[in-house]
């Protein structure tokens, strides 16, 4: 049984910092495509980062060079550095596994409860 149990989450002002993890079980995130997806507005949801289990990484045009998506296979633990935090990133961050195509509209067959992260201007 797939768990993943994200946390980290919190209220920082803009600019600030947050580093979300997801501790899997039941799943290596060393053998699959892992990621982060958000509610959006005017969207269902959408995909913020993927990382594949070759390590390769994707990430939504619009966060590039903000977020970055590490992962500690030893710890089986996968992280969202997410940086330079602007208030439209306050979401609901969820963790997901077993990466779609449509990743990035947040196209993933597992996930676990998410982590609420608040940015205040």
């Amino acid at each position: 049984q797939v768990q993943l149990v994200a946390s980290g989450g919190g209220s920082v002002l803009a600019a600030g910092s947050l580093r979300l993890s997801c501790a899997a079980s039941g799943y290596t995130v060393s053998s699959y495509c892992m990621g982060w997806f958000r509610p959006a507005p005017g969207k269902e949801r959408e995909g913020v980062a993927i990382i594949t289990s070759g390590g390769s990484t994707g990430y939504a045009n619009s966060l590039r060079g903000r977020f970055t998506i590490p992962k500690d296979n030893a710890k089986n633990t996968l992280y969202l550095e997410m940086n330079s935090l602007k208030p439209e990133d306050t979401a609901m961050c969820y963790c997901a596994a077993r990466c779609r195509a449509s990743w990035q509209r947040g196209g993933f067959d597992y996930w676990g409860q998410g982590t609420q992260v608040t940015v205040s201007s």
